[in-house]
């Protein structure tokens, strides 16, 4: 599974994002997404982002997209990639991440 969470200033953008990731999962929250996963649709997703969204986004947007497999990757885009706190190994090892 993947879970796939922005946070984007721009209304439109925000918007035409959301509708995006909508094609391809379904909304557990307002900026969070539950898509299920495989390998070909995460490949999709990152160049989709990559191609039509990252370029538009400014220093306050980010857009992280958390494997929750067995690899336990994390995708960043906008300014969530200059971030270097290891999310994934928090929520594999059980620590409080409050």
């Amino acid at each position: 599974m993947l879970l796939v969470t922005y946070d984007i200033a721009d209304d439109k953008l925000r918007t035409s994002f959301s509708k995006f990731l909508s094609k391809y999962g379904r909304r557990l929250q307002y900026s969070v997404f539950e898509i299920q996963n495989s390998e070909r649709l995460l490949r999709i997703l990152i160049l989709e982002i990559t191609k039509t969204y990252e370029h538009q986004f400014t220093e306050e947007d980010s857009v992280i997209i958390f494997d929750i497999g067995e690899n336990g990757q994390k995708h960043r885009f906008g300014y969530a990639k200059h971030d270097d706190e290891n999310l994934i190994q928090k929520l594999k090892t059980g620590l409080d991440i409050a």
